[in-house]
């Protein structure tokens, strides 16, 4: 059963990692697929042609959703090429960890602007044509440590946490207008990133969490599917962990 059948997405930082195992499952759902990249163009030709082999519409898009005026070229350039926009998922983020003594100036500014601003920067852009079809779904990428915090994340903690309130503000907005806009809290997900850390730190933080395991971007995908589609008609301004217990 295809649960997204004839909708278009937009995702942010799609070309590794959660971003693009988002596009993978969503692919197998039937949507269509605009993704945008920073810098990687040859991983997302790739990505890009795995999509269509499914049978879609896929296209990737170098753009940074933290520069105001590139997101909103980003979204008349998909409305041009999809001609509808039914979900917009804000997931292009990064890191800078440092503790707070140590932390210079502009690892908090970087990452507040491509963590945060960029939520905003895409939702602005989109919500016209959301408004004018009176129907939409967006899904942000917060994290379990914009719950709870973590020691030498305090850049990270801030734009994640900034992240669940916009999306509780955006969802009490635009919630008349049938467009809902929720966010996905993710745990301890193994990606390539997570890959390139000691494996006793990894099996550590395994043992901590109650399933016993770390997630995988498929586990957030599928939330995120639940969120894009119909099933969650009547979810909104909602902030879902998905983090195999780790919070509870």
């Amino acid at each position: 059963m295809k649960l997204l059948q004839g909708k278009t997405a937009i995702i942010t930082g799609a070309s590794r990692g959660i971003g693009r195992g988002i596009a993978q499952v969503f692919a197998q759902h039937g949507a269509n697929i605009a993704f945008t990249y920073s810098a990687s163009a040859e991983a997302a030709k790739v990505l890009e042609d795995e999509l269509a082999a499914t049978g879609i519409k896929a296209k990737g898009y170098q753009s940074d959703a933290a520069d105001f005026e590139q997101a909103q070229k980003l979204i008349d350039d998909v409305l041009a090429e999809f001609g509808t926009i039914d979900i917009l998922i804000n997931n292009a983020g990064i890191t800078k960890d440092n503790l707070l003594m140590r932390m210079p100036e502009e690892d908090f500014d970087k990452v507040i602007q491509v963590n945060l601003k960029s939520v905003f920067n895409m939702t602005k852009a989109v919500q016209k044509t959301m408004l004018k079809q009176r129907s939409g779904s967006i899904i942000n990428m917060s994290s379990v440590v914009g719950v709870k915090g973590n020691a030498g994340q305090a850049n990270y903690a801030a734009s994640k946490a900034g992240v669940i309130g916009f999306t509780k503000s955006v969802a009490l907005e635009l919630g008349s207008r049938n467009i809902r806009c929720n966010a996905i809290n993710p745990g301890f997900i193994e990606t390539e990133m997570t890959a390139k850390l000691n494996e006793d730190v990894v099996k550590g933080w395994r043992e901590s969490i109650p399933l016993k395991r770390g997630g995988t971007p498929e586990d957030v995908a599928n939330a995120c599917v639940f969120l894009a589609s119909d099933m969650s008609a009547y979810v909104t301004g909602q902030a879902i962990n998905v983090d195999g217990g780790m919070l509870t």
